[in-house]
């Protein structure tokens, strides 16, 4: 019976471990927390000079497989993805109370992380029409839940030239659902205590 030696296979966990947590070529994430004047000069030259800038939004109050799946999706996209984040204020107004259940700062943080996304800008307002027509991204991604007559910055976008794609959702994954569960869990075990 032929096995490799314990301490090869320690080695090769090892070695897979730190490829699975190696750092982005940008660094820190907190430093791919943007400004909205800081992104248009960070991504602005890479559109001069011919690399495709992709957009997306949301509250990414929970982040989960359908939300890493739709940000992967859209980075394929382009050379570049920046996230446009839903700032307290706002997903409050949006979600209701309760909501969000991580603050914007951590939200952003967990977003930057990502090797998928390259740029995260909080916005204060309901919808990220501002930042979209600053930033004039080639390519905006939003949820095929979204109709496409809906989609906040459509016309400033397509008018430059860039085209709107909508991605699949994931079905089964929502932070709602996951709340509801966790209530509905909580709820359960003070019944029968």
């Amino acid at each position: 019976m032929c096995c490799a030696p314990r301490h090869a296979r320690v080695i090769n966990y090892k070695f897979r471990l730190r490829d699975l947590f190696r750092q982005r070529s940008h660094g820190d994430p907190l430093d791919s927390i943007f400004t909205l004047e800081q992104a248009i000069l960070r991504f602005g030259g890479g559109k001069r000079n011919g690399r495709r800038v992709v957009f997306t939004n949301g509250c990414f109050d929970l982040l989960h497989p359908g939300h890493i799946r739709s940000l992967e999706h859209a980075r394929s996209l382009g050379d570049a993805l920046i996230v446009g984040l839903n700032s307290d204020a706002s997903v409050y107004q949006l979600k209701g109370e309760g909501r969000p259940v991580i603050p914007e700062r951590e939200r952003a943080e967990i977003l930057a992380a990502l090797e998928c996304v390259d740029g995260v800008v909080i916005f204060d307002d309901l919808t990220p029409q501002r930042v979209i027509a600053a930033l004039l991204p080639d390519v905006l991604v939003k949820g095929g839940d979204w109709p496409g007559d809906q989609i906040v910055g459509r016309e400033e976008v397509e008018a430059a030239g860039g085209r709107v794609v909508s991605v699949p959702v994931v079905p089964g994954y929502s932070t709602t659902e996951i709340l509801k569960k966790i209530r509905d869990g909580v709820s359960a075990r003070r019944a029968k205590s």
